[in-house]
């Protein structure tokens, strides 16, 4: 019985998406709010049956029910409860199951937060992240079916990967996947501020936080991935630039950089194309990780199986960059800075350079987890790239960036003076001289990481001296400590 009632939800969600997506985009096109409306309520009907999905499956674990054939391939009589729910998302079929519930989930805090404040754009918006969710039920309902019966019905179970039997199975995905997933908000306002041609500021502001929340689900799944590593695989280390923890990290690199280029634009109206970019780059990087995650073309430990699930993602990525980079190229004579750089010692030019350093990275890491695909395809023999490459690349970017974060909390916008240099600069510079000094006399004889902690040093001096000058100012205008110091 689970098997029929979970792929009959699974087909009309995939119906009612689909169906939302082109009604929010005629209702968008030619303005009929009743078109807006049911495509709301089209979303708010595939959330109900893809949690009622979630909940089948949840139950089917805890059941034993050897039935589903997910389930048979994932668990056995004798795997405790606690790893019963988490084989939910322990393989293939599940995780897609998980990364759709929570696209709808953002989907839904979509309409709830936006559907007044953001008329124009909205209906695009609803239609561009159903159409994002029609594909991964499509996913879910061809290519990696997760309700597909199992007969005859086996006794008992194949069991779940002895290495997913850990505390990291409940947080890491579940972190990753809201990181992953919520990138899709910022990039469904992109794609609609370039069709309604409403390629200012106002989809910037609107979206900052959504991208600050998927920044930070993100970064918090690869903390915890590479504490499970180093706990689980014995590397010895809490990253080995596997292919897929460099999946990962790709959209992290590229979201990090459009951070911190938007507060240019609200600030100085310049990067809109910039930002554009980085966003459907992010978002990108995102499908292109689920694709090398889940198509079995790279060895890595974290790979969850070969099929042709892969063909569906990549097709599918292909057709976002398409209407992306069609959309861009279309509004390409609307999207010029207003602004200007002033001169090349100021805030600006400070997040310009780490945003080439952080794109810089990301290129990098593209480039070699790529490496081996290119150099099959081209002399027909895998030619894998090792940490020494990545290190050796990414190193020197690295300490260019923790530089940075100490300079651009003090430099001046516009145009930075000598006076604003040496009244900002001089005593964190001393604090971090003095700092690499006494690492030497410690013991540390490494030239990187005396370098690199030095420079840690700089950025907490240039941190603390921003901080009391803050509190300082708020003391002055009346505000209480320790009320001040935010």
């Amino acid at each position: 019985m689970i098997p029929e009632l979970g792929a009959g939800a699974l087909a009309v969600a995939l119906a009612l998406a689909i169906y939302g997506s082109a009604a929010a985009a005629v209702g968008g096109r030619t303005g009929r709010a009743s078109l807006v409306e049911s495509a709301q309520h089209a979303a708010l009907g595939v959330f109900t049956l893809v949690t009622g999905c979630l909940l089948l499956l949840a139950y089917a674990f805890l059941s034993f029910d050897f039935s589903v054939r997910y389930v048979a391939t994932n668990t056995n009589l004798g795997t405790p409860f606690y790893y019963r729910l988490t084989a939910v998302w322990g393989a293939l079929e599940g995780s897609i199951v998980l990364w759709a519930w929570m696209l709808c989930l953002y989907t839904l805090i979509v309409i709830l937060r936006h559907r007044t404040s953001a008329r124009e754009v909205y209906p695009w918006v609803l239609s561009v992240m159903l159409g994002v969710l029609a594909f991964f039920l499509l996913v879910m309902s061809v290519a990696a079916p997760v309700f597909q019966r199992l007969s005859p019905v086996p006794a008992d179970g194949r069991g779940l990967n002895p290495l997913l039997e850990d505390s990291g199975m409940i947080t890491h995905p579940v972190a990753l996947y809201l990181g992953f997933t919520g990138f899709t908000v910022p990039f469904a306002f992109a794609i609609a501020a370039l069709v309604t041609g409403r390629v200012g500021d106002a989809w910037i502001t609107t979206t900052r936080r959504w991208t600050i929340t998927a920044w930070y689900f993100l970064s918090l799944g690869l903390l915890i991935g590479g504490w499970w590593s180093y706990h689980v695989l014995g590397w010895g280390g809490y990253w080995a630039w596997d292919p897929v923890e460099n999946a990962a990290f790709m959209p992290w690199l590229t979201g990090t950089a459009f951070l911190h280029s938007v507060m240019i634009q609200e600030r100085r109206r310049m990067l809109r194309l910039w930002n554009l970019a980085l966003v459907i780059m992010t978002f990108s990087l995102t499908l292109f990780g689920t694709f090398l995650t889940r198509s079995g073309v790279i060895a890595s430990v974290h790979a969850f199986t070969q099929g042709s699930i892969g063909v569906f993602f990549l097709s599918f990525l292909a057709l976002v960059l398409l209407l992306a980079l069609g959309l861009l190229a279309w509004r390409w004579d609307s999207l010029g800075a207003q602004g200007e750089l002033d001169s090349v010692v100021s805030r600006e030019s400070a997040f310009l350079l780490n945003n080439v350093l952080l794109v810089a990275a990301a290129f990098t890491v593209f480039f070699g987890t790529v490496f081996p695909l290119l150099s099959e395809a081209v002399r027909g023999v895998k030619v894998s790239v090792g940490a020494p490459f990545f290190n050796q690349v990414n190193v020197p970017l690295f300490l260019g960036l923790i530089f940075l974060m100490g300079v651009g909390p003090l430099i001046a916008w516009r145009r930075a003076s000598l006076d604003n240099l040496s009244r900002n600069f001089l005593g964190p510079i001393a604090v971090g001289v003095a700092a690499a000094a006494v690492f030497r006399l410690l013991g540390v004889r490494s030239t990187i990481a005396v370098l690199t902690l030095a420079l840690v040093v700089f950025v907490t001096a240039t941190i603390t001296v921003d901080l009391v000058r803050a509190t300082r100012a708020r003391l002055r205008i009346g505000e209480r400590f320790p009320g001040a110091l935010g």
